[in-house]
């Protein structure tokens, strides 16, 4: 009985140069699928960046025009006067506080969300983000009704025999607010964390006789720090900018970094120091960032 015998394809040798070529043709691949969004981020924000930090250096003439021919570091220099100093120092006490604060709530939340069942947990997470489905300047103006001194809370203390609680325009009221916007920010990074922990480590130390409180200390909170450390860049970065919640619910004591910002180009038309501002934010953002991934954003 005769057989038809088949060519087989030779086997191609695996070289180093094809290796190398199989990469680059990949990487070109990558470039060009991405290179929509990269097309985006360029014109939309690194163009932008690129302006105003070329401002930053430009002059302030008298009669508000900025002019580029004669660049200088007089915008920077004036980030040390005191009234700037206690603007940033200001931002910076809410900012910290606004971010531990939403950690001392969204900790607990988010661990109870860890440990409950799928559909439960899956419930809890809509739950979590209902406040992203509506407009963050609305939201903020509803705390406003709050808290004002004829608001519900006003009105109910006077009704139990109180005095008008007068909460707004003050920094209690930016930072209720603050941490009201922010703490969704919070909860999703740790719960993610806490959601994807081997809870079998948990159930060790457990084991070894550790008392609750040792294992969370021990092997919870030390596997969770991850997200904890996301949450808290996610918080602290915007907190420390923000503009519609201290506009809306401080007052003329309540100046924080981001409308003292837009006062500088809208109201002292001062563009050359409002971008030094801006440019020094964006620098203490960045040192936030890369904090963060040196700390735990790696193995988030």
């Amino acid at each position: 009985m005769s057989t038809e015998l088949r060519d087989e394809p030779e086997a191609v040798e695996v070289t180093p140069e094809l290796e190398a070529d199989a990469e680059r043709a990949q990487a070109r691949q990558g470039f060009l699928v991405a290179l929509p969004a990269l097309g985006y981020l360029i014109l939309f924000f690194a163009v932008p960046l690129l302006i105003v930090f070329v401002y930053s250096f430009a002059t302030r003439s008298s009669t508000g025009r900025t002019l580029l021919q004669d660049w200088n570091l007089d915008s920077y220099r004036r980030l040390w006067d005191p009234l700037v100093g206690e603007i940033a120092l200001r931002s910076v006490v809410l900012a910290v506080l606004t971010t531990v604060i939403c950690l001392l709530l969204s900790y607990p939340l988010a661990y109870y969300m860890a440990t409950r069942p799928p559909k439960t947990r899956n419930l809890m997470m809509v739950l979590v983000l209902i406040p992203f489905w509506s407009n963050f300047l609305v939201r903020t103006y509803a705390w406003r009704v709050l808290l004002g001194s004829d608001g519900p809370i006003s009105q109910l203390s006077q009704a139990l025999g109180g005095e008008p609680i007068r909460i707004l325009f003050t920094n209690t009221a930016v930072l209720i607010g603050l941490v009201y916007g922010f703490l969704p920010l919070m909860v999703i990074p740790v719960y993610a964390a806490l959601e994807r922990m081997d809870w079998s480590l948990v159930e060790a130390a457990r084991d070894l006789y550790a008392p609750g409180w040792a294992a969370f200390r021990k092997v919870t909170f030390p596997l969770s720090m991850p997200g904890v450390i996301a949450g808290s860049v996610l918080v602290f970065i915007p907190t420390l900018g923000a503009y519609v919640t201290p506009a809306l619910l401080g007052g003329a004591r309540t100046t924080l970094l981001g409308d003292y910002i837009v006062s500088q180009f809208l109201a002292a038309r001062n563009q050359p120091f409002g971008s030094a501002l801006s440019v020094a934010v964006m620098v203490v953002m960045l040192i936030a960032v890369v904090i963060y991934f040196r700390r735990g954003g790696r193995t988030l």
